[in-house]
């Protein structure tokens, strides 16, 4: 776990060691203070010697200052290396999740990522902070005072022999019992998390539904549960105050009947006493924080541990198997897809491979480059499955998957996507203006280009109305804006890409029938040689495609243009005249 994790801190190698230097320089130079005290008690009021005192008054003072210097030094040095570390591990673990399809991040959900990415991450910094300060200067203050306390009196000392074992079983005791639930407190934050990701995130559907009472209940578990585990986690933590403290108390209590004694048989000066009450303090103070660590530490290895398994997640799919090509210079670069052309080579495909049952099977299938190809089937027919193929998305599991007459693995995946463009069934739009949006297809854009892809989409007719056109704001997942102009964006956004494959999946779903029909229009006239692949509920959306798909339980039950499947398809038949009696009767 720390070869995974040192090489986000190793570039702050040398503010770890110099805060790590500073730390012991203080815990040294603060224990220095008591010997000096004791000179003062012993010598200088013993003697009446004022000019005695003064120096050792002022020599005190000087190792304060000199002790609050490496405090700063170290406070710093804490400060730049944990915040240096958590800002790496972050960035780390985010580049590391961009990696990650979609089958990567289903293993996880994306609330528990949320909470590694924050969470997990704040808490390692934060032991790192303050480890190079307590970790550092309680075990020097304690083996220090520890040997100097035997120094002063070697059988006052005895004293520890009893109150040292104790302590350490206590923290032993209650680490056994707070390592499991420091793992489970933050497996109910992720739980906690999601029920506010999915509440926020669907808020509009929530309200819609009156189902605030049901969240508000389903929150209301999800918190008490991570309550409940948390004051199991942190009771355990905060009753070793109280048992500590008893054991420091009792062991002052015996070093004052014992040291007493000893200093009325004359064995024991009183300045040696006091300055052994002050490293008796110190040395219980140092073993309470070296308990505090173990238990931070205990949750912070709960925590190393989900972060580590982010960053040891291997993606399911990678650039691995990409070819190169030459150029008319014989420079190699990455293989680009040549044509739009698609070929599926007896393709079956399933999420899981122990799953026994096949999402598709045996898929063969062949597009010509520029050819309009529709998609037609009910709900749970692997449309979409079927086309997320082509980007990568997910994996074949069986057969082959073609793209400009490469099997897909042989491209990287930045060149393969960045040929084609996809509209998904859920339509997402960026925090941002408009324009900041769109330029996510072609970032060099002119403002031309913006409009012309616009037009095609039909999104220019609301776009003119708007105040600010492409500048207006959409605000946080485009919620300035009604569904059919959202999906009119995103087609508009995938326009501007100029990719050799265009996918629709049911993305004009929530626009008019005209809209629709204008919306294919410009695809004829301003895409010619893009493949285009249009899934679509409405048949009419489907009429003029070169090629119709009927998918069903993941096979294509049918294909053929409008007319052929008109005659021979019998499913398609259906679904075209039930439709068309829907239009008559809304008429």
């Amino acid at each position: 776990m720390m070869k995974k994790l040192w090489p986000h801190a190793r570039p702050y190698a040398k503010w770890i060691g110099f805060g790590i230097l500073c730390s012991g320089a203080e815990a040294v130079f603060e224990l220095l203070i008591p010997l000096v005290m004791s000179d003062i008690v012993d010598i200088g009021i013993a003697n009446g010697d004022q000019s005695f005192i003064l120096r050792k008054g002022g020599l005190m003072v000087v190792l304060a200052l000199v002790s609050l210097c490496f405090g700063l030094g170290s406070a710093v040095c804490s400060s730049v290396a944990g915040q240096g570390f958590g800002a790496n591990l972050r960035r780390a673990e985010y580049d590391h999740i961009q990696t990650f399809a979609f089958s990567n991040i289903e293993r996880f959900s994306t609330a528990s990522l949320v909470t590694r990415l924050t969470n997990d991450v704040n808490n390692m910094q934060l032991s790192l902070m303050m480890g190079m300060r307590l970790l550092v200067r309680a075990p020097v203050m304690l083996v220090a005072a520890l040997f100097l306390a035997v120094r002063i009196s070697r059988q006052l000392s005895n004293v520890f022999l009893v109150s040292l074992p104790l302590l350490a079983v206590v923290v032993a005791v209650i680490l056994a019992r707070v390592n499991p639930i420091f793992r489970s407190l933050q497996e109910k934050t992720d739980a906690l998390n999601l029920v506010v990701q999915e509440n926020l995130t669907g808020i509009r559907v929530v309200k819609s539904f009156v189902r605030e009472p049901h969240e508000e209940e389903k929150f209301s578990r999800r918190n008490s549960a991570l309550k409940s585990t948390s004051e199991r986690a942190f009771g355990a933590v905060v009753i070793n105050m109280p048992i500590m403290m008893l054991i420091v108390y009792g062991t002052i209590i015996a070093v004052m009947w014992f040291g007493g004694k000893l200093v009325y048989a004359g064995a024991l000066d009183t300045g040696k006493l006091i300055t052994f009450f002050t490293y008796i303090t110190q040395i219980m103070m140092s073993l309470m924080m070296v308990s505090m660590i173990f238990m931070m530490l205990t949750r912070s290895v709960a925590c190393a541990r989900r972060i580590v398994e982010v960053l040891e997640e291997v993606p399911s799919i990678t650039d691995q198997e990409a070819q190169s090509q030459q150029d008319g210079d014989g420079i190699l670069h990455p293989a680009v897809v040549a044509d739009g052309s698609i070929r599926f080579d007896h393709v079956s495909f399933k999420y899981v491979p122990e799953a026994a049952e096949w999402i598709l099977r045996d898929i063969d299938l062949e597009i010509r480059s520029g050819q309009t190809v529709g998609i037609l089937g009910g709900t749970g027919s692997a449309k979409t499955t079927l086309v997320s193929l082509i980007p990568r998305l997910y994996e074949a599991t069986e057969g082959t998957v073609l793209v400009g007459g490469r099997p897909v693995k042989e491209y990287t995946m930045e060149h393969l996507r960045d040929a084609v463009s996809m509209v998904l069934q859920k339509n997402t739009l960026f925090s941002g203006t408009i324009r900041e949006n769109l330029l996510w297809g072609d970032p060099n854009a002119t403002e031309e280009e913006l409009w012309n892809a616009c037009r095609a989409a039909c999104a220019d007719e609301f776009l003119e109305r708007l105040p600010d056109g492409l500048d207006t704001d959409l605000g946080q997942g485009g919620v300035n804006v009604s569904g059919g102009q959202k999906q009119r964006l995103c087609i508009a956004r995938a326009i501007l890409k100029k990719p050799k494959v265009l996918i629709l999946d049911d993305s004009t779903s929530a626009v008019d029938t005209a809209t629709d029909a204008k919306i294919r229009e410009a695809f004829a006239r301003e895409l010619k040689d893009t493949t285009k692949l249009i899934i679509a509920q409405r048949v009419t959306s489907l009429c003029d495609a070169d090629l119709i798909l009927v998918m069903d339980g993941g096979r294509i039950a049918a294909r053929g243009t409008h007319s052929e499947l008109m005659e021979h398809c019998a499913l398609y038949r259906d679904v075209y005249r039930a439709q068309q009696e829907g239009v008559s009767i809304g008429g």
